[in-house]
């Protein structure tokens, strides 16, 4: 089923929350090579100033990734990452303790790593990634090593578009977005969230039952999101179009 583009007018009065990778910005290879363009930094910054402060990034990314990326214009807006585990909002920062249990983690995956080249390890403050995308022949011995190290320490396994991610549990971008929309200014608005990957699902689940809508970036696949683009340039240029 191919989902209808979103309304422009749907973004007035509205909470706007925003995947990072594959949604507002292009996917890379390596999650290293991800930058922000200056005409996305002005984007972000332009809906900021019209929703007044009604905007937040909700990432799988740390918080540390998200600054790195976004530059000053991180300050502008909400933070929530590694997939809702820790958030920043107007000067408060909220983050659990981070589990030993990852650094074990992380050394048995770049073991697994120097196996196979192009897999790439990413260590964040309350995950570590297994990406496969430039060596996709990896795919089933990285999901079954992942498994078995969530389950071995205690981890959640959250999986991607070509990556496998041991994490802290016990949250999700969908309890992310139901935490910023008990907030002033954003609880009585109705929530939008534009995503592009299964770990999206509970926050389009969430937005619908909040009353708002998801939008499902890229290719098409069942969802619970009620609109769909077709790429990260494509919302761009929507969200520009809708507060012009």
């Amino acid at each position: 089923m191919q989902l209808p583009p979103p309304p422009r007018d749907i973004l007035k009065d509205s909470t706007l929350f925003l995947d990072l990778d594959g949604t507002l910005l292009d996917i890379a290879e390596r999650p290293d090579d991800v930058a922000v363009e200056p005409e996305t930094r002005v984007l972000l910054e332009a809906l900021a100033r019209t929703l007044e402060g009604r905007i937040a990034i909700v990432s799988g990314r740390s918080l540390e990734q998200l600054d790195a990326i976004l530059g000053d214009c991180a300050t502008a807006i909400a933070l929530s990452g590694s997939h809702g585990v820790e958030h920043r909002w107007n000067g408060i920062h909220a983050r659990p303790e981070r589990p030993g249990s990852l650094d074990a983690v992380a050394e048995r995956l770049h073991e697994f790593a120097r196996h196979w080249p192009g897999v790439i390890i990413e260590e964040k403050s309350f995950g570590v990634g297994l990406h496969y995308r430039m060596a996709p022949a990896a795919e089933e011995m990285a999901s079954a090593l992942a498994g078995s190290l969530a389950g071995e320490f205690g981890l959640h396994l959250q999986r991607g578009k070509m990556v496998v991610e041991l994490r802290v549990g016990g949250r999700d971008k969908g309890a992310a977005v139901a935490s910023f929309m008990r907030r002033a200014p954003m609880a009585g608005t109705l929530p939008l969230f534009a995503g592009d990957d299964l770990t999206d699902e509970p926050a389009f689940s969430t937005v619908r039952d909040l009353g708002g809508h998801g939008i499902l970036i890229g290719e098409q696949r069942a969802t619970s999101a009620s609109y769909g683009l077709p790429s990260p340039k494509r919302l761009r240029q929507w969200l520009m179009e809708a507060i012009q």
